[in-house]
């Protein structure tokens, strides 16, 4: 009778799964925010901002550097705050968006640094150029969300983008080419 235990223990380890999946998750387009900043001839800052976007993360909590993320979204959908700039930003002069050209990005490879940071690479997509970026990202919070009860997953992340690598480089260097991006992201278990 005591082999019986450890036969048992042993079958039941070996029909567990040796490592967890990645969950698909999306992406909470009401709290989903990717803000820029330049600095404009030295005499300010400008700022702009992308929100509502949508996208999946295959999160793998157990093993991040596992884990994926796409997104897209309209350039048209670019806030500025004054219309005047936005249509300057849609114009030949910077983006000359159609009304379907949308921006990508999609992970690569994901570099864990820390218990809630990684370096997370990709492809981004930005006026009809791709090119390799890479996001300092945090995992500002994953567990129950307090009022949909299911699982919810917040991320944070920096980088630094050339306008010039994207062909939207217009009066620089008297308008920054370095542009700051910041993202703000929560993302909801798919059913």
């Amino acid at each position: 009778m005591t082999r019986i235990a450890p036969i048992a223990l042993i079958a039941a380890l070996a029909a567990a799964p040796a490592f967890a999946e990645a969950e698909k998750y999306t992406v909470d387009a009401s709290h989903a925010q990717i803000v820029f900043s330049y600095d404009h001839l030295g005499f300010s800052t400008g700022y702009g901002m992308f929100s509502g976007y949508e996208g999946e993360i295959m999160f793998d909590q157990a093993n991040p550097a596992e884990s994926s993320v796409t997104v897209s979204f309209p350039v048209r959908s670019m806030l500025t705050g004054w219309e005047a700039r936005f249509e300057h930003f849609m114009s030949a002069d910077f983006f000359d968006a159609a009304e379907d050209e949308m921006v990508t990005f999609a992970s690569t490879g994901i570099e864990v640094t820390g218990e809630t940071t990684a370096l997370i690479t990709g492809d981004l997509t930005l006026n009809g150029v791709t090119k390799s970026v890479v996001l300092d990202a945090v995992l500002n919070q994953a567990g129950d969300h307090p009022m949909e009860n299911k699982p919810w997953a917040g991320f944070s992340a920096t980088t630094t983008l050339l306008r010039s690598d994207f062909n939207v480089g217009a009066f620089a260097p008297f308008v920054s080419d370095e542009v700051q991006v910041q993202i703000s992201l929560e993302a909801m278990k798919a059913e």
